[in-house]
């Protein structure tokens, strides 16, 4: 078995317990629920406004990929169709669903933009300002709206929502100190390369130099921003609109079912501290948690008797349906690009050389 066999073997597994997980989310939510009723409920809705929230979602995906597109073609690289990059938006988005704290995506993403001859640097260049532009964009929204309806951050909420900001908010600092501090980053490199090594991790050698070539590829990001700064603040504007629009999918469905009390602002608000609060827990997909919180969350603005249906509905349009959707662009991806080698499977081959496999652990390259 070689590193490829072993990643897909990890990559099963994930899938696996990604399922199981959906499993017992829905058993435990509607182990009680009169299906029949829920399913009345959720064939009730109004299919334009759920159409609607469907393309909705189908926009963030794509604001994502204009973005991605944008910052690699002001790096040199060619210009390329819009769903060529949607492509690598959808394979990002599936493996950030099935891995512990979406951290498969962009790994994933460079690794077949590498095997579109895209230069793996400028591939992680690309994910970074994204990843930035993300993180900035879901903080400052997510603050802005707790300040503005702060009765959402109760029954316990507060302090999952707490969490969220600490570790979204520490992981914007770690990469911000990686683009603009290489003084500081290096400091914090050299303390967490001596805990390794005191720790006796194998593979440390190994495991150094993808560190140091991760805190490299960080520096070139800094000078990018200096050469490129309107790029860059204009790919954390398209991000904005890119998290609007998401934040912006729960009240359609809403509408979806007749129902207009609770105005779009104050169901804006609701979802930025949903995502916010979610994202602190490190699940795949946040399954289980983002059911449980929404059922807490908008269980007054549906009604107890709309209440899982409205849950239903809403997870279905912003997420199972597109992960399913991406499943297959997966499969289809993988077999067309089978026999194309990319810069980081030769890199592959140069570790197998040197290290038995039995011998590496936790490095996945596809």
């Amino acid at each position: 078995m070689n590193l490829r066999q072993k990643s897909n073997l990890k990559m099963i597994r994930n899938l696996v317990f990604f399922f199981l997980l959906i499993i017992f989310t829905f058993w435990f939510i509607f182990k009680d629920q009169d299906l029949n009723e829920l399913v009345k409920t959720i064939k009730e809705a109004d299919k334009m406004y759920v159409l609607f929230a469907i393309i909705l979602m189908f926009c963030t995906y794509l604001m994502e990929s204009i973005n991605v597109r944008s910052v690699l073609v002001s790096l040199g690289e060619k210009k390329f169709s819009i769903f060529r990059a949607l492509r690598y938006t959808a394979i990002g988005a599936f493996f950030s669903a099935i891995t512990p704290a979406a951290t498969g995506g962009q790994p994933i993403e460079i690794y077949y933009m590498t095997k579109d001859n895209i230069k793996s640097h400028n591939g992680t260049m690309a994910m970074l300002v994204q990843l930035c532009g993300f993180q900035i964009s879901t903080l400052t929204l997510s603050m802005i709206c707790a300040i503005l309806n702060p009765s959402l951050l109760k029954d316990g909420i507060i302090w999952f929502y707490l969490l969220g900001l600490i570790i979204n908010g520490f992981a914007l600092i770690i990469m911000l100190l990686g683009i603009f501090s290489n003084k500081t980053i290096k400091k914090l490199l050299n303390i967490v390369l001596k805990i390794m090594k005191s720790v006796k991790t194998k593979n440390y050698d190994l495991k150094k130099k993808k560190l140091e070539e991760g805190l490299e590829q960080y520096s070139k990001s800094a000078e990018y921003i200096k050469t490129n700064k309107m790029e860059f603040v204009k790919a954390i504007l398209r991000v904005y609109i890119q998290i609007i629009i998401y934040h912006s999918i729960p009240y359609f469905i809403y509408r979806s079912f007749g129902l207009s009390d609770v105005n779009f602002f104050k169901f804006f608000t609701m979802q930025a501290v949903l995502y916010t609060t979610v994202s602190g827990i490190p699940l795949p997909g946040a399954i289980g948690v983002s059911e449980t919180l929404f059922l807490k969350l908008y269980g007054s603005a549906f009604g107890k008797s709309l209440l899982n249906g409205a849950m239903l509905l809403y997870r279905f349009v912003s997420f199972y349906l597109y992960i399913a959707l991406f499943l297959v662009i997966v499969i289809i991806n993988a077999a067309k690009t089978k026999k194309t080698e990319s810069t980081i499977d030769k890199d592959v081959k140069e570790v197998e050389k040197d290290y038995s496999f039995d011998s590496i652990n936790g490095i996945s390259y596809s």
